[in-house]
């Protein structure tokens, strides 16, 4: 997919449905995805912790169904993990008295997870190998939030919600 593709149908559900803003951030998230070599996940959390969307919502299902595999297999799972990594790292960040922290990144033996914060106190979780060019995602990561960031109403948040709850 290139700069100039148009968002038609939906990839995560493959028929187009939901509300045009919906169906953008889905297309937003695909093209992180696509564009960014090494990326394995992706999710976009509610402020309260809760998945709003992800780049592969089969792995919620299937954790849910008891075939899921720790953090790798459940995008549930990497919802929880960066919903709690932002909690530390905003309480730290207040702690020493320095403002709100606008990205995480925790590198590991195997992987690398960031974290970015979404203007409407969302975040944006990308779960990548160890091997992934770190400013490359970030740039990305940086790319989505400024173009999802205005599109995550209260109104959409909900649809987005509903979505993931009913499978879709």
């Amino acid at each position: 997919m290139n700069a100039h593709t148009e968002p038609t149908a939906d990839r995560q559900t493959g028929d187009g449905t939901g509300s045009s803003e919906v169906q953008s951030l889905r297309w937003l998230l695909t093209r992180l995805v696509e564009e960014t070599p090494a990326v394995h996940s992706v999710a976009v959390v509610s402020s309260d912790g809760l998945l709003l969307l992800s780049s592969d919502p089969g792995r919620t299902a299937e954790a849910e169904a008891g075939g899921g595999t720790g953090p790798r297999g459940s995008s549930a799972d990497l919802a929880s993990i960066v919903s709690g990594l932002a909690a530390l790292t905003g309480s730290a960040a207040e702690l020493m008295s320095f403002g709100t922290v606008k990205q995480t990144m925790v590198a590991m033996e195997q992987g690398t997870l960031f974290v970015m914060a979404i203007s409407d106190g969302s975040l944006l979780g990308v779960h990548a190998a160890a091997d992934a060019d770190m400013s490359l995602v970030a740039y990305q990561m940086t790319m989505f939030v400024g173009r999802a960031g205005h599109v995550l109403t209260p109104e959409v948040r909900s649809e987005l919600r509903r979505s993931v709850e009913s499978g879709r």
